[in-house]
């Protein structure tokens, strides 16, 4: 058996995890981190913490799992997006604390750029959905504005994931996933765009050259090797950004194939050869780690912690009896929703508690109740928060739908994938059949592990992936409750409309 290392490098920790050439994971190791917030719109994290869970975390899941280190013939690591570590000439890195991809301190230089240049034209190349100030080349600005002598003593400025590679092979590189959100990277033509970087003003030399996911960046050191516990003979991967493995490893690999992620925010992302675009909803895009293939979302900021919210808030007095003295199980609030009908009696959740996304009239969106009255209980309130998320969801997929052809199949990956009535839900609600992933939330690490084995030739090519990922278990949706639910749709639209004006609103109290 040959094995590969997943490193799946997310904003709250690392996962480690070992798979062998079975496409299934023989064990993990999770170390979480913290983020530092010193000023307003800065989310700061430490590279060298990283790296110093990506020691531990490795050590660890050897230990678990017993694996000789000489059977594992390569690694890759999947990244949180938009990072820009100034990588010095002589190697440093030369900030102890670097932004992070929800890092907004990039305003001032963001908007410098676009009295220069089309926004929507700058979208329309780049697919970079997210506002602007969160990419790579804003922050590359702001160093460039704020800490110059770090600016001028840049060799490269790379990404997350890209720094891990550099701590293990030396080589200094980034992929093509990760280079499609650095902010001067044309989708079209797959390369840099010469034009917004001459626009910018940054050395064209600060960026990293650009491999293919699967690309061998280098062996793994000698003495990284010794200190990792590893075999020399590793192979590094190149990797990919977050959003790219998370669609691998959910068996996006083919035009039309979609998935949704249900964890505290939530989107769908549909693999196909052409990116989506629209200036009007911004889809964000980012190249896949299949080269000539794009993954396109469209997101909502808050689901998971919706129905969080609405566990600890209104249920508090529901106690399961294993959790005595704690939360409410999220299956006692499906058991309460169970008891109200389709369309929870006519009562709306509207799920911008955490503001609007690129799908709303406006970022500072609120949520709410709507068609309370006095017949109403708590089970419609349950089915109500269930509903409004997934027709909240409904809109981005419409979005995504008006410009390439989705499946008839919906992955849906995250917590939220575990309950039986939400994937009824979304069933009906999406009008397709809802499949659930073996992987279940390690989307990610699974599409890492993907690449490490294509890039050491562990497999030839990606096709294993959709036979071990689908559960072949599909919820299939009601042609009546479908119905139901588009009749919904135009005042679920009117009253996101409203909830953005009345935001709006608000903000000037």
């Amino acid at each position: 058996m040959k094995y590969v290392i997943a490193y799946d490098l997310g904003t709250g920790g690392i996962k480690t995890s070992i798979f062998g050439e079975d496409g299934i994971s023989k064990g993990f190791s999770f170390l979480p981190y913290d983020t530092s917030f010193p000023k307003e719109g800065f989310r700061e994290q430490r590279p060298d913490t990283w790296w110093e869970a990506v020691k531990t975390t490795t050590s660890t899941v050897l230990l678990e799992t017993g694996i000789d280190p000489n059977q594992i013939v390569s690694l890759a690591v999947s990244g949180h997006s938009l990072g820009a570590l100034p990588i010095g000439y002589n190697g440093q890195l030369l900030c102890e604390y670097v932004p992070i991809w929800n890092d907004s301190r990039a305003k001032a230089q963001a908007e410098a750029f676009f009295e220069k240049t089309s926004e929507d034209e700058w979208y329309l190349s780049t697919g970079n959905g997210f506002p602007p100030e969160l990419y790579s080349l804003f922050k590359i600005l702001w160093y460039k504005d704020n800490m110059p002598e770090v600016y001028e003593n840049t060799d490269k400025f790379i990404g997350t994931k890209d720094y891990i590679n550099y701590k293990m092979t030396g080589v200094l590189a980034t992929d093509r996933s990760y280079a499609s959100g650095c902010g001067v990277f044309s989708l079209k033509d797959n390369r840099y765009n010469e034009k917004y970087i001459d626009i910018s003003g940054i050395d064209r030399n600060k960026l990293p050259d650009i491999l293919n996911s699967t690309d061998i960046v280098g062996n793994i050191l000698p003495e990284v090797a010794e200190e990792l516990g590893l075999s020399g003979e590793t192979l590094v991967c190149a990797g990919g950004v977050d959003n790219a493995c998370m669609a691998l490893g959910a068996g996006c690999t083919d035009d039309g194939d979609v998935y949704t992620s249900l964890g505290t925010s939530a989107w769908i992302a549909v693999c196909d050869r052409v990116p989506v675009v629209d200036t009007e909803n911004r889809p964000y895009v980012f190249a896949h780690c299949l080269p000539d293939k794009y993954v396109s979302a469209v997101a909502i900021f808050s689901a998971g912690n919706s129905l969080r919210w609405v566990r600890d808030k209104f249920f508090a007095d529901f106690y399961s009896a294993e959790l005595a003295g704690g939360a409410p199980s999220y299956k006692e609030i499906d058991s309460l929703a169970e008891n109200s009908p389709a369309g929870s009696n006519k009562v709306f959740f509207i799920p911008t508690l955490a503001g609007g996304s690129s799908l709303d009239k406006s970022a500072d969106a609120k949520g709410c109740y709507f068609g309370l009255d006095l017949m109403h209980t708590r089970s419609d309130i349950a089915r109500a928060t269930l509903e409004g998320i997934a027709l909240n969801l409904r809109v981005a997929l419409d979005v995504l739908k008006k410009y390439v052809t989705v499946g008839e199949n919906m992955l849906i990956v995250g917590g939220g994938s575990k309950s039986p009535l939400w994937r009824q839900i979304f069933a009906d609600v999406y009008e397709m059949n809802i499949a659930t992933a073996r992987v279940g939330q390690d989307a990610g690490s699974f599409g890492a592990a993907a690449v490490a084995a294509v890039g050491a030739g562990v497999w030839t090519d990606f096709e294993k992936i959709k036979s071990i990922v689908n559960d072949e278990k599909l919820t299939v949706p009601s042609e009546e409750l479908s119905s139901f639910y588009n009749s919904l749709i135009p005042s679920f639209r009117k009253l996101l409309d409203i909830s953005s004006d009345v935001g709006d609103l608000l903000k000037n109290i």
